[in-house]
């Protein structure tokens, strides 16, 4: 039998009614095609995520600014853009009954040294990796005129993804990107009215949700991804995101997603650099029943659910959506199992290599592997070796960085 909960639906604060309570998290994809745009290849992937049965599909982080990267394969959408593969995505995003958000994301200084463009910060403190620093550079620290503007970009992102047919937006303030830099004393160390107490750390994710709401229509979705913590010492905490949902409450969000760590201490992935320890399912759900209680909008959580029983749990805390991101790309159709009473699982094996920076570029490497196969309409093949999919990933990730490189030289302003 199926769980009645899971797939009962969820009404938004905007009017908005998800047809159950399963979502596709983000993932990054790094599947965009000539001029970091949609192509067949995310369309055949959305395609069967829509028929898999997700009441809300959230794209993988979707850049404002093509002059700043996560990864050399991402999709960009700003001013200026084509349109017409965005509406193709939303089509086929949408050809289920579910809705589809576009995940609106700034990478901060989480960008690639090789990639050139820009590399911002609030404040000039870079990447702390180890060995792996290097990868990264050091950004710049944004004055007003660069605050503003990507508010601005935030705001005429979100209101593109809507006239291409989108049903919402989720800005990306967790792992470790710009607002989430804005948020952590630890890369947020400025003295004016952007840096200091947790309300003015705050205030840039804040402007952003102000900026986007007044952009779209009012059934339009608009949705925050937040950390539940940064999980290193003296970063951004659990005090800090109570009151950050706090201040959220009276803002006209949609839905608040709680997720987890950095590039610098991958707890998404199970991982933290300050030696907490996480479960392996529902990594986020202790500290998200907690936030339950005093949220106002509904709260989804992601981090590891792969099995229905776990998913109904999460219900029982009082979390209003259930984010699968890993599970998705290993069984895209593991909802609709779950509908027909099936208790089917989707894991992936654990890479436990000793460099954790490694392990977890790896793991990456894993999931994206899946995903492409997806867009050619293979099957998954979640026990492919993790050095191969990490060689092969590599590979394809340095053409993806010719390609980008080409392209942001012939961009205006470049």
């Amino acid at each position: 039998m199926s769980s009645p909960a899971l797939f009962a639906p969820l009404r938004l604060p905007c009017g908005a009614v998800l047809p159950n309570r399963l979502a596709k998290a983000a993932m990054e994809e790094n599947m965009a095609e000539t001029n970091q745009l949609p192509g067949k290849a995310l369309l055949n992937l959305y395609r069967q995520w829509a028929q898999g049965g997700s009441g809300l599909l959230i794209t993988g982080n979707v850049m404002i600014d093509g002059s700043a990267m996560t990864g050399p394969g991402g999709v960009v959408l700003e001013q200026g853009s084509d349109l017409g593969p965005f509406r193709d995505w939303a089509q086929a995003g949408k050809s289920h009954s579910g809705q589809l958000w576009m995940q609106l994301n700034h990478p901060g200084r989480q960008t690639y040294a090789k990639l050139g463009g820009k590399r911002l910060a609030p404040s000039p403190v870079a990447l702390e990796m180890g060995k792996h620093s290097a990868l990264f550079g050091q950004p710049k620290a944004m004055d007003e005129s660069d605050i503003a503007e990507v508010i601005r970009r935030f705001a005429e992102s979100a209101k593109l993804a809507e006239q291409a047919g989108f049903d919402g937006v989720q800005i990306h303030a967790a792992h470790g990107y710009l607002l989430s830099q804005f948020l952590s004393p630890l890369s947020n160390q400025r003295t004016d009215r952007w840096g200091g107490s947790v309300e003015n750390r705050a205030r840039l994710l804040v402007e952003v949700i102000h900026a986007v709401r007044a952009a779209v229509q009012p059934g339009f979705a608009v949705a925050v991804k937040l950390n539940s913590a940064d999980f290193q010492r003296g970063g951004f905490d659990d005090a800090d995101a109570l009151a950050v949902v706090h201040m959220l409450n009276p803002l006209p969000v949609d839905l608040l997603e709680l997720s987890g760590g950095s590039y610098e201490s991958p707890a998404m992935q199970g991982r933290t650099a300050d030696g907490r320890t996480l479960a392996r399912e529902a990594y986020f759900l202790e500290f998200a029943a907690k936030l339950a209680t005093v949220a106002q909008m509904p709260l989804m959580t992601t981090g590891g659910i792969r099995r229905r029983a776990v998913a109904e749990q999460v219900l029982a805390q009082g979390v209003a959506m259930v984010g699968m991101g890993t599970a998705l790309a290993i069984e895209p159709n593991l909802p609709a199992q779950w509908q027909t009473g099936q208790n089917s699982v989707a894991e992936l094996p654990a890479v436990e290599w000793k460099d954790k920076v490694m392990s977890a570029v790896a793991t990456m490497a894993l999931i994206r592997r899946q995903l492409q196969r997806l867009g050619r309409n293979r099957r998954p093949k979640p026990n492919s070796s993790p050095a191969l999919a990490l060689l092969l990933d590599q590979l394809r990730l340095a053409g993806l960085t010719r390609r980008y490189r080409r392209w942001l030289a012939q961009r205006p302003n470049a």
